[in-house]
């Protein structure tokens, strides 16, 4: 059992441990800090879930299945057509975060799961550095596994995720960005965000006067 776990664990190296993860990130003083994970539904379909820890703005990654998917025999060591292996994943992840700006690109904590096995190219091709929350300790990521609890309501367990389009699930984060919260003052992650990218833009201009 103990091998088994070290094999499925074995992209999460010591550089990439959530203790790794830079200390402005625990205070949510600086935006730019995301944490991920995937909300999984029936017959191996999923949604990719970003939350900015600041802000709590969400975002949410279409993970259509592969072409072949019900067709094509599963097979060990055979191609991912579920949406979420590894190479799927990290250009779906690569897509999403290269339409953020430069400022909102510090970090992203994901949980152990494989389908981010290929995080080393993620980064290169992104900037963004990705670390991993330490084995059974949700509580790492707790701003994300809050969302996901809240997606449920719109995303049932026991269904298949498949059933609804990139611009389906847009509607439904562009619904939670629009709900105040209490931790943030009754703002909206929306206004949250905004707020903070109207503060970058006034800063810039004031430095180049």
């Amino acid at each position: 059992r103990a091998r088994s776990r070290q094999k499925a664990w074995a992209h999460v190296t010591p550089d990439v441990l959530i203790s790794q993860r830079p200390a402005e990130a625990d205070d949510r003083a600086v935006p730019g800090h995301w944490e991920g994970d995937l909300v999984i539904g029936l017959q191996r379909s999923a949604i990719g879930t970003l939350v900015e820890r600041t802000t709590r703005f969400t975002i949410l990654v279409h993970l259509p299945r592969e072409e072949g998917w019900g067709v094509i025999p599963r097979t060990k060591n055979g191609p991912p057509l579920a949406g979420y292996g590894a190479v799927t994943m990290a250009n779906a992840l690569t897509t999403t975060i290269t339409q953020l700006p430069e400022q909102l690109r510090r970090s992203l904590t994901w949980d152990r799961g494989k389908e981010l096995s290929a995080h080393a190219q993620f980064t290169v091709r992104t900037g963004l550095p990705v670390y991993f929350a330490d084995p059974h300790s949700p509580w790492q990521r707790g701003t994300n596994e809050n969302t996901n609890g809240l997606l449920r309501q719109y995303f049932p367990k026991g269904t298949d995720l498949a059933r609804w389009s990139a611009e389906d699930i847009a509607a439904v984060a562009a619904t939670l960005n629009s709900r105040p919260r209490k931790t943030l003052g009754w703002k909206t992650p929306a206004e949250a965000l905004d707020h903070h990218l109207r503060s970058i833009q006034d800063t810039g201009v004031a430095s180049t006067d």
